[in-house]
Parts: C-alpha cells; structure tokens; sequence
C-alpha cells in the first residue's frame, strides 16, 4: 500500500472515530507497528491529526471537552439505572476478572454485585471505595484524578490498562449511534475507555434511552462490539438489534 494511500486511510478512521490506537491501525493497514508509527508522527508533523500516546485523534476531536459534573448527573434517571445496573451485577460469575469504568451508571451495579469470587478494576475512586467496603476484591488504576467525573485518566492509567486481560468490563458512555459506536467528551477518559474496551473479552455498556442517537466528540468503540444494556428504548433505527439488551 502506498504511503499516502495509508495516510488517507488512517485520517478516515481517526476522524470517523474521533481516536484510533496503533494496533487498530495495524490491523487497518496491514502495516508492521513501525511503520504506522512512523505515519501517525508523521500526519501530525503536518498537522492533519493530532498524535497521543498509544494512538491518535482528530483536530476536531481534541478540541471539545465538555463533561458535566458528576454531582448533577447522579440524580437524573435514577429508577432506570438502578434497572440497568441490577441485570449488569447478575452478569458477573465466579472466577470473572471484571473491569467497571467510571460513571453514574456503572455505579448502580456496585449495590447489586454479589460474586466474591470475582476480582474487580476500576478507574473510579468512589467505586473502590464501595467495592472494598463490601469486601470485594478490588484495584484502582494509578493516574490523574478528573474532578469532575471522579474518574482516573492519563498515561498512568493507560501504562496500567496494558497488563490486564479482562473478562468482562462495563463501561459508561454520553452518546450512542451506530456509525460513530460509543463515545464520550473528553480525550483523557476516551483514551482510558478505548483501553480498557480493547482489553475485554466481553464487554456491556450500560446506558438509558437518552444516550443513543447521540454523539459526543471523542469515540472509544464501534457499536457492534459491545453489548448494549438499556432500560426502553424510545429512539427510532436501534430496534431489533441483536447486540441490545432491552430490560423495560
């Protein structure tokens, strides 16, 4: 493949996407690791993408960052998270090495999770917390705390993600649709979500009907790879999908 065949290539997936890692690349291309690094340093000498650790994002991308605080999120759809997070808990079994991601919706699981015989990660400093209260077998990823939604992100985050191989992992996410797959405001928490969705064996994402058909700037992965917990569905085009688990 020629060179600028793959820079097209790769500015298509990172701007459909919002971010892309290496290894999706790798396996986009057909290319060696060297050679897609090479290109992403490359694409962002020339300024048409935006280089990250691990990978790369769109320069339209990297410039929303809008999260709201997690304190005003956690009183909105009460009933219906607590729905989605009780069928989420009784997904857990014995012997499962289980990821939750920060959120007000993974956080209605942590009431209903029964398996000790389980082993859980999370990037969420509350989640621990509660985890561990109840005798849980719990770590937390090292890394910069985010205020806003009390999640750990960054570098350290990312470093501590590459070790792990889960069995399952429950995410949160702010928009869903099915071109641009699941998606959330801000890089440093997309970047730790793609992560951990890359190292799951399984993975859920939890969400209410207000989520889908909506897109936020920063994607961290495709609809199809993921099972997808929600408590109605209202929202025209995602009907009869076989990936969605709808509980109402």
């Amino acid at each position: 493949m020629l060179t600028e065949e793959r820079f097209a290539k790769i500015i298509s997936a990172v701007d459909s996407k919002g971010s892309v890692t290496v290894a999706e690349l790798m396996k986009l291309l057909g290319a060696s690791e060297s050679t897609v690094r090479r290109d992403l340093d490359e694409l962002d000498s020339e300024g048409r993408i935006t280089r990250v650790r691990g990978g790369a994002i769109s320069k339209t991308g990297s410039l929303t960052s809008k999260d709201e605080e997690i304190s005003k999120r956690k009183g909105q759809k009460q009933k219906e998270k607590a729905t989605i997070g009780s069928y989420a808990a009784s997904l857990i079994k014995p012997g499962d090495f289980v990821y939750i991601d920060a959120g007000t919706t993974t956080e209605q699981m942590l009431s209903y999770i029964t398996e000790h015989d389980a082993t859980f990660v999370t990037n969420a400093v509350n989640h621990a917390m509660v985890l561990a209260s109840e005798g849980f077998k719990v770590y937390i990823l090292g890394g910069e705390f985010k205020r806003i939604t009390e999640a750990i992100v960054g570098e350290e985050a990312l470093d501590s993600l590459n070790k792990y191989n889960f069995t399952k992992g429950f995410f949160g996410a702010n928009g869903i649709t099915r071109k641009e797959g699941f998606t959330t405001p801000e890089l440093k928490e997309a970047m730790v979500k793609r992560q951990a969705f890359l190292s799951c064996k399984d993975r859920y994402v939890l969400a209410d009907d207000t989520k889908f058909g909506t897109v936020s700037a920063i994607g961290f992965g495709d609809f199809e790879r993921a099972t997808i917990i929600t408590d109605k569905l209202t929202k025209r085009g995602f009907k009869g999908f076989k990936n969605i688990k709808e509980l109402a």
